[in-house]
């Protein structure tokens, strides 16, 4: 749901995205839209954006089977999302994305910083195993990532106003 009060093109999750959410609410004809290879990239972020402000589990779980895009763009803007949703069950596909060495950099670089956002401490481990990766941008983004869990244990993030 879109807050009259923001300008447009800011989202609920205060970030300006690339496409306005699809006015598509079916969980599956979004899904069918987002994995359409053939279709506009920008048809695909719509659908992106509606399952991300669906924000359950199910629309979540669509959005982690689309990470068998071609588009590096598009898995990219899929960690980012997953990171703003902050829904737990994305975690085992964020694992599996920062943990394939042959996963384009930005989407192994997302991924990580999404797992410190989701702020599952389960993710812990294999963000310590990245940390010294050999491209300084996801070994960077798992220290960022790392942080963030760590501070999410602390009374401070308890006291934060978001």
């Amino acid at each position: 749901m879109v807050d009259a009060n923001r300008s447009p093109g800011i989202s609920q999750y205060g970030s300006v995205d690339p496409a306005p959410p699809s006015t598509e609410s079916d969980v599956e004809k979004l899904k069918h839209q987002l994995l359409d290879e053939n279709m506009q990239m920008f048809q695909r972020m719509r659908a992106v954006f509606s399952l991300r402000n669906n924000g359950t589990d199910e629309a979540c779980l669509v959005l982690c089977s689309a990470f068998t895009s071609k588009s590096a763009l598009l898995r990219h803007e899929l960690a980012y999302v997953l990171g703003q949703m902050q829904n737990s069950v994305a975690v085992p596909t964020l694992i599996e994305r920062l943990s394939d060495l042959d996963e384009h950099i930005m989407v192994r670089h997302e991924a990580a910083e999404a797992m410190g956002a989701i702020g599952d401490i389960s993710a812990k481990p294999v963000l310590e195993r990245f940390l010294n990766d050999e491209n300084i941008e996801v070994a960077e983004s798992c220290e960022v990532a790392l942080d963030l869990l760590n501070w999410c244990q602390t009374t401070e993030w308890e006291e934060a106003s978001w």
